[in-house]
């Protein structure tokens, strides 16, 4: 048996195996809010269905807010601003600085005033709704899926720039083109540990805020708030450890073909070498 080929698949997997399971009893904490957020998000489902009344009640409290009155006094506010940016000088405020100040002040107090009094009469809209519905799961949900795709762009964006400077850093260097390669491949994966870990991050701090929108008593709030950290924190584990399984196989996989391939060539070169009789 031949010593330089590479050892069967099986005895990897079992090593991985035997590392998960130490793992998971070194950190239980960890491995309880992982296999709690896959529940959640296997079994969680789309959130409770809003009754007839619960809708009807929703959809009219939604109506009250006037977004019409939000965007005049939105572009009050800006124009308001402009003047007194466009009359403000380097270190002084003459008279005129000092009334489009005072005119900028005062619409942005009414447009804080329209913003504040349609998030009240949005909060109570969402409190009739519940935060488990499919209302408040829908919203959680989406603001998820917003730091996860940011992340993920964040994270090619990245790429691409550390691809070129690697790029020119190799040629600088004289290295061949599977060293090049595989630095990048380190590099996509430290950028998409970091995007996507940013983003969890960025999803829990807003997290609270949804939640408090919706006017929940402070159990409900903590158990919704701990559900969705959990199934947050399992689907970004989830997706980093198939992108690591999925490179680490390719990785694995080309080391056991050039392995080969290298025991192949000296097999026939030692064919040939060999004398043969006439």
């Amino acid at each position: 048996m031949n010593r330089g080929i590479v050892q069967p698949t099986g005895d990897t997997g079992a090593l991985v195996l035997n590392g998960i399971k130490t793992f998971a009893k070194k950190h239980k904490i960890i491995s309880t809010s992982y296999l709690f957020g896959i529940a959640v998000i296997l079994f969680g489902g789309s959130g409770l269905n809003l009754s007839l009344k619960q809708r009807r009640e929703y959809n009219r409290i939604m109506n009250t807010i006037d977004l019409d009155v939000e965007f005049d006094s939105s572009n009050n506010y800006h124009r308001a601003n402009q003047a007194y940016r466009a009359s403000k000088g380097w270190f002084t405020c003459d008279s005129l600085c000092q009334r489009n100040k005072r005119r900028m002040e005062e619409s942005q107090k009414v447009l804080d005033s329209v913003r504040k009094e349609g998030y009240n009469r949005m909060s109570d809209a969402k409190s009739v709704a519940g935060l488990f519905s499919e209302v408040g799961v829908s919203e959680v949900r989406d603001s998820f899926w917003e730091y996860f795709a940011s992340g993920k762009r964040f994270a090619k964006r990245q790429t691409m720039w550390d691809a070129m400077f690697i790029g020119m850093r190799s040629m600088s260097r004289d290295e061949n083109m599977m060293e090049y390669l595989f630095k990048v491949l380190l590099q996509v994966l430290m950028n998409f540990s970091i995007g996507l870990c940013m983003a969890l991050l960025f999803f829990i701090f807003g997290l609270w805020n949804i939640i408090k929108s919706y006017q929940p008593n402070p159990l409900s709030a903590v158990a919704f708030f701990v559900s969705a950290v959990c199934a947050g924190f399992a689907f970004v584990l989830t997706y980093l450890m198939i992108m690591y399984g999925a490179v680490i196989g390719g990785v694995y996989g080309m080391a056991k073909m050039a392995e080969n391939n290298r025991l192949e060539g000296q097999r026939r070169r030692q064919f040939h070498n060999r004398p043969h009789s006439d």
